[in-house]
């Protein structure tokens, strides 16, 4: 089982050869993928009507769905970021180092900025600004506190693992095709 990989209207995605797409997951259209990060099982990532751009080292958990808006956003997401499980990401800009927890909806217009994090499940309605250092959570999503060294502390070592993770997977999947 592969990755499902499509064009739209001629434009296909362009994934780095050292990431890893998981067998099941979709991307498609004018979808960019950079070094060393990997989309897990169940993703969709649908660059139709605009452009998705997701640089190094970025994790994207499955069952994750990154969408764009016709003619207005983009969906550009940054190096070294984790985006948990089941999260909804339309339109938007996450900055390098953020973080986004499982089931979180970030919607258009958003900016998530560099050490910032949305907490699972929150809901960070259109056109909102997650400030670097702080964290947001609920639903609607709103400040809740500052951000602790302790809280972020962990962050680049997860984004780490899932790059070596999604190594892992890969060399695997090739030394098998290759048997």
């Amino acid at each position: 089982m592969s990755p499902i990989l499509m064009p739209y209207r001629g434009v296909w995605p362009t994934i780095a050869p050292d990431a890893f797409v998981a067998p099941g997951a979709s991307v498609i259209g004018d979808v960019v993928i950079g070094p060393g990060s990997s989309v897990w099982f169940g993703c969709a990532i649908r660059g139709d009507v605009h452009e998705i751009r997701i640089g190094a080292d970025t994790n994207i958990q499955d069952g994750t769905v990154i969408h764009v808006t016709k003619g207005r956003f983009g969906t550009y997401i940054g190096d070294g970021i984790t985006i948990g499980h089941k999260a909804l990401i339309h339109a938007c800009t996450l900055e390098d180092g953020c973080f986004i927890g499982m089931g979180a909806v970030v919607m258009d217009g958003c900016v998530i900025e560099s050490g910032a994090m949305v907490a699972a499940g929150a809901l960070v309605t259109p056109g909102k600004r997650v400030k670097a250092g702080e964290l947001w959570a609920g639903s609607p999503a709103k400040l809740k506190r500052p951000l602790t060294d302790e809280d972020t502390a962990g962050w680049p070592a997860q984004a780490e693992h899932y790059a070596a993770l999604g190594r892992e997977y890969r060399e695997d999947l090739t030394r098998r095709a290759a048997e």
